[in-house]
């Protein structure tokens, strides 16, 4: 029996990242080689046009697992009966743009998306919150689908995660996928810390802790975490455009462990609900590690915390709740 199509909406589909992704959705990069796909595409009005020519190389691609596209600027049309909503729209923040200066803007824009998901969407939707501040953003919506179960909307910090393995498979000399077991803590921006204390390295005789295998602590707590953390910024420099394959590819990694599971012994970096864990803040969108199974995600539990790690996840959890605060009062 052929499996039933799922509706995966992007928003922000005509932008950069929105163009990187929906052909690696319509591949079956995201929920496997044998799942059939509709696309529901949504944009602002300024760029139908451009979203259209989107819709048109779909159909010229000719993927076997597209099912059908719906191509909008109207939300209520985007999200009915979508069961996976990746949200990459979102306003952009600009050269010389505070992080602050955006979020008044994104604020709006979640509020009317999450309103016609909370409405139009499949029940058990799962939300992947792309744009920026991602934490946030992922919190406002939320607040206005409060029918969705909060363990259902997510922020990406895969793309953090996936560039962390990449700076120490490069250190190494080693492949990335003999590298597991990063983590991501806090939030998607500068104060996000990437922590290897618990990573592995896959060699001949076992695995070893990167760490060791590191072997200088002043790189691991140094350039290394400083160049995860303004990765981003230093794609901007370089491209002139913030980085649109990398996190279209990471958007599919996060989705793809979610629905389809975490190898076993392994955990990946999610921004979800914090319920306290690791004396993180209840109530905020915090980057912890996880495990998947069965379509759910669950904190991975007991890992050691040593005096160093726990100032660098403080200090990320107090931006977070800053930029709550600051949310908040944009909505009032």
């Amino acid at each position: 029996m052929a499996k039933e199509p799922v509706r995966v909406l992007v928003t922000g589909a005509a932008g950069q990242i929105g163009y990187s992704l929906v052909p690696m959705i319509a591949r079956g990069v995201m929920l496997g080689t044998d799942q059939p796909v509709i696309l529901h595409l949504l944009d602002i009005p300024p760029a139908a046009e451009a979203l259209n020519g989107v819709k048109m190389e779909l159909v010229d691609a000719a993927f076997p697992l597209l099912k059908g596209v719906v191509a909008t600027t109207d939300a209520v049309e985007a999200c009915t009966g979508v069961n996976i909503a990746i949200m990459v729209g979102g306003f952009p923040r600009k050269e010389g743009m505070e992080r602050k200066d955006v979020m008044s803007k994104n604020v709006s824009i979640y509020k009317s998306q999450a309103s016609a998901l909370e409405k139009h969407a499949a029940a058990n939707c799962k939300v992947l919150v792309v744009a920026n501040p991602a934490n946030t953003n992922a919190l406002i919506l939320k607040e206005f689908a409060p029918s969705i179960p909060e363990k259902n909307i997510t922020c990406l910090t895969r793309l953090d995660h996936n560039r962390a393995l990449g700076q120490i498979s490069e250190r190494l000399s080693v492949q990335v996928c003999d590298v597991k077991n990063v983590i991501i803590w806090g939030n998607h921006s500068s104060t996000q810390y990437p922590d290897v204390s618990h990573a592995t390295v896959k060699t001949l005789s076992g695995e070893k802790p990167v760490c060791e295998l590191v072997a200088d602590d002043a790189w691991l707590k140094g350039e290394f975490i400083t160049t995860v953390q303004q990765r981003g910024a230093a794609i901007i420099k370089a491209r002139k455009l913030s980085s649109a394959l990398s996190a279209a590819s990471s958007a599919c990694d996060h989705i793809r462990d979610w629905v389809l599971g975490t190898p076993e012994g392994t955990w990946v970096s999610m921004g979800v609900y914090s319920d306290g864990s690791y004396n993180v803040p209840a109530g905020l969108i915090y980057s912890f590690p996880v495990t998947c199974c069965n379509g759910e995600w669950t904190i991975v539990k007991g890992l050691s915390i040593d005096e160093y790690s726990r100032k660098k996840l403080d200090v990320t959890a107090e931006e977070l709740t800053e930029e709550k605060a600051l949310a908040y009062s944009c909505l009032s």
